[in-house]
């Protein structure tokens, strides 16, 4: 399936693989921050759609677009799905696409632009910033966006997780802007963790100092893995975990074992693998992802609880790992206003949304401008409350 736009020719293409990851990757930023840059990489979407955890039967078909110029060089491109519900992507639409349909309206099948099971701020139009006219290629994908949505009489498009440079893009092209928070931790300079723990205020040092002690005197210890150091020995009680906590928590457990054993092929030098331990057993995991500038924290899993075991486990073995690699700021994941008594402080997240209908976009609108009134009040109301000293 492909289109002239302009100058431009719109391709889309139905597997990652149809696209060599020379070609894609070229398209990722070189010359600035890269946040997410982990996820957004060929070797990452690959391993997603060939392990079978993001593809039709599991409701993430790839629609992935790609632009060529007249030399037909890919230029631009952008993760895409065609998607039957809303799960997995973290930034919920549920009760837009509940209303949609008690109007008469038919809100699914709608375009997706994201990391699927993803929840991690990055670049989603991507062309590289040392290409010509970058800017006018992402403005080139954010129109292909609304054409393939047209194209194919879909309700609508989203962008979940952008930079704010990419919701600048899209908002001027007729998109809606939403607004989130996430927690993150920052790094000024440790030294080590005690260091870190020296710019809180007495009582959260003391609380998390106290945190720390009562796992160890429970005979639990953490240990941080990356590379070669990660075996199948390892993904295999990980993955354990990682099932355990779906099927308690959340039902559906996306990503596969295959998932895992190619990320130890392509990634392992990206990724953390946290693993706690009782009496030499393992009891609990944690999977971390980090380029040259963060860590990005994703998902965990136990067999057994413990109080302060997943705090140790997903927060302060994160901290101690990004101040050794002297990492600028650790990707907490969404939600948990408990985040930020342990150092973590609050960030803006961007997604943006086209509708197709008038009257639901309209209404859309107005929802949107209430909840970032509401987004504001929150987001002053947490920086009350970050836990370190003043001064």
């Amino acid at each position: 399936m492909s289109y002239l736009l302009g100058n431009y020719k719109l391709e889309v293409l139905r597997s990652i693989t149809d696209v060599a990851p020379s070609e894609w990757d070229a398209c990722l930023p070189r010359t600035s921050e890269q946040p997410g840059t982990p996820f957004i990489q060929h070797s990452f979407m690959k391993a997603l759609e060939t392990s079978h955890s993001a593809m039709a039967e599991t409701g993430w078909l790839p629609y992935h677009l790609i632009l060529r110029d007249l030399n037909k060089d890919l230029i631009a491109a952008c993760p895409l799905y065609l998607k039957n519900h809303s799960q997995g992507e973290y930034v919920f639409d549920q009760n837009w696409a509940h209303a949609f349909e008690r109007a008469g309206g038919r809100y699914y099948p709608k375009l997706q632009c994201a990391i699927p099971f993803s929840p991690i701020t990055g670049p989603r139009l991507l062309s590289s910033e040392s290409a010509k006219d970058f800017g006018d290629h992402r403005a080139a994908l954010a129109q292909g966006l609304i054409k393939i949505t047209k194209e194919l009489k879909l309700s609508s498009s989203h962008v979940t997780f952008c930079t704010k440079t990419d919701a600048a893009i899209l908002q001027n092209q007729g998109f809606l802007i939403r607004n989130d928070t996430q927690f993150y931790w920052e790094n000024k300079n440790y030294n080590n963790f005690e260091d870190f723990l020296g710019d809180l205020t007495s009582r959260k040092r003391k609380n998390i100092r106290k945190e720390r002690r009562s796992l160890i005197e429970s005979g639990i210890s953490t240990r941080s893995l990356t590379g070669k150091e990660i075996g199948s020995q390892h993904w295999d009680v990980f993955f354990e975990f990682y099932v355990n906590t779906y099927d308690r928590k959340w039902g559906y457990p996306y990503l596969t074992r295959e998932f895992f054993s190619q990320l130890s092929k392509t990634m392992a030098d990206q990724v953390l693998l946290v693993l706690a331990y009782r009496e030499k057993k393992p009891i609990a995991g944690a999977i971390n992802f980090f380029d040259d500038d963060a860590l990005y924290g994703r998902n965990w899993g136990c067999s057994e609880e413990h109080k302060y075991l997943h705090f140790e486990t997903c927060y302060y073995a994160a901290i101690d790992f990004a101040i050794k690699r002297n990492l600028k700021r650790v990707e907490a994941g969404t939600q948990g206003s408990h985040k930020l008594q342990r150092g973590y402080v609050p960030h803006t997240t961007y997604s943006a949304h086209w509708i197709e209908d008038k009257n639901f976009r309209k209404a859309i609108a107005k929802f949107l401008k209430e909840e970032s009134i509401f987004q504001t009040h929150a987001a002053s109301a947490l920086s009350e409350m970050i836990p370190f000293r003043k001064g």
